[in-house]
């Protein structure tokens, strides 16, 4: 089969994923573009990149629409994403390839055992459940009361400072991994700041793309996006990403929760083959 044809299949699992799941399809394009096609570390992050972003713009409007997605925790939070961004494709250009993979694969493990680790709210999504830090502590103040619209109930955004190093650390990771900032994200709005999963995940893909821009401009002034490999896979991640914003409704939380891991676990043994095979 072409390889241009291969690439957009590849485009629209990732894509589909990455929608799901908040994590802009960077988690599963870097391993295929280099495992699958021998493409560098480096420059498979660079078209990650630009892909996390058409991920983040075909779905973050129907995520809005449904009202599913919290838009100013949002755009308070990708402040700080950007800046790790920033800070991080300037430093990705001096690590070497197989430190890169490897950390890839140390990354996704502890992501996948995070999400597994129980929480300390009733409930599967943490709504309408107590509140650990207590009903009038400063987690529970009038502002924190956030409703989700998908499910008529309301949740409570804590520690805001845990979150905006968090999300510093997820901008970093985005330059370095193209990831996107969502597997660092979404951990922490849903584990962190207590914020529904469903919601966490809704919010983070409209968050990834402005992340994701910050670095992807970094590794366009410095060479390190390959256009024919670019065009094939972010045609195939708009199609998966469009199907996958309009079918994340009908995914139930458990469902999504153990798909997360699963994949994140996949992931992780692929790159450290591939840590292991970089000369």
């Amino acid at each position: 089969m072409d390889v241009g044809l291969l690439l957009i299949a590849g485009g629209i699992a990732t894509g589909l994923f990455g929608s799901l799941l908040g994590l802009g399809g960077g988690v599963l394009l870097v391993p295929l573009l280099t495992l699958g096609f021998d493409l560098p570390v480096r420059e498979a992050v660079g078209v990650s990149l630009v892909c996390v972003i058409i991920t983040s713009a075909a779905s973050a409007t129907v995520f809005l629409d449904r009202g599913t997605a919290n838009l100013r925790l949002g755009m308070v939070l990708e402040l700080f994403t950007s800046i790790g961004a920033l800070v991080g494709g300037l430093i990705a250009f001096l690590l070497d390839e197989r430190f890169l993979a490897g950390l890839f694969a140390l990354l996704l493990l502890y992501t996948a055992a995070t999400m597994f680790r129980p929480r300390g709210v009733a409930g599967d999504e943490g709504l309408a459940g107590p509140d650990p830090d207590g009903p009038d502590g400063p987690a529970a103040t009038a502002r924190s009361r956030v409703g989700d619209a998908m499910s008529g109930a309301t949740y409570r955004v804590r520690r805001p400072i845990p979150g905006a190093i968090g999300g510093i650390g997820g901008g970093i990771m985005s330059a370095l991994l193209g990831i996107g900032g969502g597997l660092i994200m979404v951990p922490v709005m849903h584990v962190v700041m207590g914020i529904p999963l469903r919601v966490a995940t809704a919010t983070s893909n409209l968050m990834i793309g402005v992340t994701a821009s910050t670095s992807a401009l970094v590794y366009l002034l410095k060479g390190g996006i390959d256009p024919y490999a670019t065009g094939p896979a972010a045609v195939g991640v708009f199609v998966g990403a469009a199907v996958g914003s309009r079918i994340a409704h009908r995914v139930g939380t458990r469902l999504l929760r153990l798909l997360f891991a699963a994949v994140l676990t996949y992931t992780a043994v692929l790159m450290v083959q591939r840590a292991l095979v970089v000369q």
